[in-house]
């Protein structure tokens, strides 16, 4: 069975010639909205259907796309909602040190000191750098930055990642 990977989210529609305003859980929205590029769009209790791409920009925060083949309004606003997704065979090699988001959510996080942490259940890209949730048992979530300083290894193949918390992160005050 073919997996596949959020690219972003229909909000709304965009003007009256078939655009569509998209929230985007991608780091490469050039690659994956680009002309002719196939992406795959997932609604509650339909069968995916298959879309290939028109036209793309950015406005303000979204993504702005149109597919082949719907030309109006009344061709995608059935869409919004709508969850697009990319076929994992059509996901290409990063290079070293890259990491796409569905391999880093859910590895474990371990100290230097060998004590194990919790798990990474989140990503936020909230500026110029990625920041890390990670879920704890029977204590509040941790903020991480995704920086060297902090992240020492990752280490897919064990499921998981090696840390350095500098003092004062972690607030176990509260």
């Amino acid at each position: 069975m073919i997996e596949f990977y959020n690219v972003g989210k229909i909000v709304n529609t965009q003007g009256l010639k078939g655009e569509v305003r998209v929230i985007s859980k991608t780091d490469f929205a050039e690659e994956r909205y680009k002309k002719g590029q196939v992406l795959h769009l997932f609604q509650d209790k339909k069968a995916p259907i298959t879309l290939t791409i028109k036209s793309h920009r950015k406005h303000k925060n979204f993504d702005i796309v149109s597919f082949e083949g719907h030309p109006s309004i009344n061709d995608i606003e059935k869409y919004r909602d709508g969850i697009l997704k990319i076929a994992a065979t059509e996901l290409q090699e990063l290079p070293e040190n890259e990491f796409y988001y569905h391999e880093i959510i859910g590895l474990k996080v371990i100290e230097e000191n060998g004590s194990e942490l919790g798990k990474i259940k989140e990503i936020l890209s909230p500026g110029a750098n990625d920041v890390w949730v990670i879920q704890r048992q029977g204590a509040k979530d941790v903020l991480i930055p995704y920086i060297e300083s902090v992240v020492k290894e990752i280490d897919l193949e064990n499921g998981q990642v090696i840390v350095e918390i500098p003092e004062g992160l972690i607030d176990d005050a509260n």
